[in-house]
């Protein structure tokens, strides 16, 4: 068995990271969410140091993004994206990486620290129970179908939201705000 290494996120992991996650994450489970690098950039322009990735002599094993501040609430840490290769399970990666960035999100002053996994993945919620995280849902999505659209048709829009929504906040803060043309 190689050595694991835990390192901070840097830019020439960036190419790993993106791949796995787009191995790993079905973001069709979760609609109001997507993964790209729009989603790495926001948790690494906004708490690098909570950004970790592991790695053995074989390359990438897994990454964790957080950052500090949840919605509105400022004193909440998110561990929003962890993933792991195969090769990685069951070897304890999983555990310190959530170690690492949850150290870092409450030495950054975080009182509690979110996460969510979707309902079908008893696997991720294992293993954040293992790590202290225990199940609070104040919340229950309930999703209405428009009854004209056909089944399958338009569910997915193949243009990442989160870039879409990051341009239009750069635009705006240049006091350029221009109307969205439809491309990314």
């Amino acid at each position: 068995m190689t050595d694991i290494e835990i390192r901070p996120l840097q830019l020439t992991h960036l190419d790993s990271v993106l791949d796995l996650g787009h191995r790993a994450f079905d973001v069709n489970s979760m609609p109001y969410t997507s993964w790209s690098l729009s989603s790495v950039a926001a948790h690494w322009d906004a708490q690098p140091d909570a950004c970790w990735i592991a790695r053995d002599d074989e390359g990438l094993l897994g990454f964790v993004l957080g950052s500090l501040s949840y919605d509105e609430r400022e004193d909440w840490g998110y561990l929003e994206w962890i993933a792991l290769e195969e090769r990685a399970r069951g070897r304890g990666v999983a555990t310190a990486l959530v170690e690492h960035c949850c150290d870092v999100l409450f030495a950054a002053g975080a009182s509690r620290i979110i996460t969510d996994v979707e309902s079908g993945n008893t696997a991720s919620a294992a293993m954040m129970r293992r790590n202290g995280f225990t199940e609070k849902v104040t919340v229950t999505l309930f999703v209405r179908p428009n009854p004209q659209e056909q089944p399958g048709a338009g569910a997915h829009s193949p243009q990442d939201p989160a870039r879409s929504r990051l341009r239009r906040a750069a635009r705006t803060t240049q006091g350029r705000a221009r109307p969205h043309t439809g491309t990314a």
